[in-house]
């Protein structure tokens, strides 16, 4: 976990938006990880505690939350990019979660090569569109691309999905010491997907945050613990939130309980 990253420069990337505390970005350094049916499913739980919630499909040009949920929408991103639409006109309401979604276009290399100054213009349309929700979930794309790193610095609070394999902890790590370097006034936190308890998903969490404390002299808290659970599976395949699904699900219970923590913060 310690080679070398090329950090982007702030003239890059142009951080030129504060952070706004109600938006989430959900990120990882690797794919495969869970991380949409993550943004989905805290949505969800999010919206039933009573807040309303915006999800925002940020990757771009691998949009899947769509798909996931079965979705047919007239409008996407892609409008918003070609300026047919604004981002307010794509908004769509999707009753079973009761949460708006905005959703991505799937294998658009115009919205994964999007240049910088088209970038910064939807996260200003972002910015304001926030304004009328509790909670934006913004699910961002794997990686460290620029978007991600646009998109991402919006947010007050990152947090990093990752799971017990040695790919998906060096590459969480790589995302969390670009992230703390080029924000470092967001807060970072981290979630373990896929394990086999609670009590591994802990160990899973130790090894990431020992690297962080020995290389980058911080120590990202750990959010939650999601147990492996295969109705998640089902779920994915009858494109159905798992809350909706699976209630009283293990994976269902551990999503719920770190929406709640969420809102304590």
């Amino acid at each position: 976990m310690s080679e070398e990253l090329r950090i982007a420069p702030r003239s890059e990337i142009g951080n030129i938006f504060p952070s706004h505390n109600n938006m989430l970005a959900i990120a990882s350094g690797k794919g495969g990880v869970g991380k949409t049916w993550f943004s989905i499913t805290l949505a969800h739980a999010l919206s039933g505690l009573k807040e309303k919630t915006l999800l925002f499909d940020g990757d771009l040009g691998l949009a899947n939350i769509d798909i996931q949920l079965g979705l047919m929408t007239s409008h996407d991103l892609g409008c918003v990019v070609t300026g047919t639409t604004t981002l307010n006109q794509i908004v769509h309401h999707y009753d079973k979660a009761r949460i708006d979604i905005i959703a991505g276009r799937s294998g658009s290399s115009g919205l994964a090569t999007m240049p910088v100054g088209r970038l910064q213009i939807l996260a200003e349309d972002l910015s304001l569109l926030s304004s009328s929700y509790d909670k934006v979930i913004l699910d961002m794309g794997a990686g460290i691309d620029k978007s991600v790193r646009i998109l991402s610095g919006m947010a007050g609070h990152i947090i990093v999905m990752c799971t017990d394999e040695p790919t998906s902890l060096t590459d969480a790590y790589a995302l969390i010491k670009i992230m703390s370097l080029q924000y470092p006034k967001c807060k970072v936190s981290v979630v373990v997907n896929q394990a086999d308890n609670l009590q591994e998903g802990r160990r899973t969490y130790d090894i990431l945050c020992k690297a962080c404390q020995t290389f980058l002299k911080i120590a990202p808290p750990l959010l939650g613990v999601i147990r492996r659970d295969a109705r998640i599976r089902d779920a994915i395949r009858n494109q159905m939130p798992l809350i909706s699904r699976y209630p009283t699900s293990e994976a269902a219970a551990d999503v719920i309980n770190i929406a709640r923590k969420l809102m304590e913060k």
